[in-house]
């Protein structure tokens, strides 16, 4: 009852790559890079089991980047063509690579990380991978006819990836869908069969990560513009509860979301974040279990797993460890008085 867990990414050490960045660069290469990304990998998942998390990530550390980290080694990109692209609906800029080609993936991305993973820890573990309408939003296209065609593609070669990992010993599959809140119409119109599409034949525990971005400034100024009450979720949160997916996530710590949405995923597990991803102000056990406690008006304690709001990989690593160990010790608190 209320296992706790982390969105996934977490910041990477300094002897890894470049710090406190969403698109750091590698300070190694080689076989020495490829230590490294272990270590870092092996330190994160001490430091979740030392503080008592229940469902281990292994913080991303052999990806540069959530979505593209995935696709560096599907066919059908070309990362030499750069295409200036609208994040999130024009949220933010970047110079992304360009799918000029059918997309396939001719060998697993992402089979000798699990099974690291897996070698250093009995506990489950979960395993992110970007969903198929972020990948969308956030690689540039002039192959396919629609984004819901390319996301379709993308689908295929997720649920071939995702097998692969279910069957090297990953418990939950999760499927980072920051887009969700943003093109909310396309949510149903077929973003969740893009979902559907990635988790066929799967046997594991699977999520969708959804929120309201990185604790990097265009979206902390975007989140400024949202008014005293966010229901973007409002909109989607019927149709995931409808949907085959296991578990949905949602950003609760210091934000305006409303709890009350959560009545609308009540077939659902629920990923509540209950530390924000801010740099410079960490969570007390206290204000965790507060938060906790505020969803357990909506949710039954059965089907609440507390959480981290977002990805942590953009702020500093120790401000990042003493939110999970503020998040288990927030949520013993009240697992002591249920």
């Amino acid at each position: 009852m209320l296992e706790t867990t982390t969105v996934g990414s977490l910041p990477k050490p300094s002897y890894l790559a470049e710090v406190e960045k969403l698109w750091p660069a590698w300070r190694l290469s080689g076989e020495s890079l490829e230590r490294a990304k272990e270590r870092a990998s092996m330190e994160w998942l001490r430091h979740q089991e030392d503080a008592g998390i229940h469902v281990l990530t292994g913080g991303e550390q052999h990806r540069i980047h959530f979505v593209h980290g995935f696709l560096e080694n599907i066919q059908g990109i070309d990362w030499e063509k750069k295409t200036p692209m609208g994040i999130r609906d024009n949220r933010y800029t970047v110079d992304v690579p360009t799918v000029t080609g059918p997309v396939s993936s001719p060998q697993p991305v992402h089979l000798s990380e699990v099974q690291f993973l897996r070698s250093q820890t009995d506990r489950p573990i979960k395993f992110t991978l970007p969903g198929p309408m972020t990948i969308c939003d956030t690689i540039a296209n002039v192959h396919y006819a629609t984004r819901a065609d390319m996301a379709i593609a993308f689908a295929d070669i997720l649920n071939k990836e995702a097998r692969i990992l279910e069957s090297a010993g990953i418990n939950l599959i999760q499927f980072d869908e920051p887009a969700f809140n943003v093109f909310t119409k396309d949510v149903k119109d077929w973003g969740i069969d893009a979902l559907h599409r990635a988790i066929v034949g799967l046997s594991c525990t699977t999520a969708v990560h959804i929120c309201y971005g990185y604790g990097i400034d265009e979206n902390l100024r975007w989140k400024e513009t949202l008014g005293s009450e966010w229901r973007q979720y409002e909109e989607i949160f019927p149709a995931l509860n409808a949907s085959r997916i296991d578990q949905v996530s949602l950003e609760c710590a210091d934000s305006c979301v409303p709890l009350s949405l959560m009545r609308l995923l009540k077939d659902k597990g629920l990923m509540v974040g209950a530390v924000a991803v801010t740099r410079d102000r960490v969570e007390s056990p206290d204000e965790v279990a507060a938060t906790i406690r505020a969803a357990l008006a909506y949710v039954d304690a059965e089907r609440l797993y507390p959480c981290t709001n977002c990805g942590m990989a953009p702020i500093p690593y120790n401000v990042a460890l003493a939110k999970i160990q503020s998040l288990a010790a927030g949520a013993n608190l009240v697992r002591k008085r249920l």
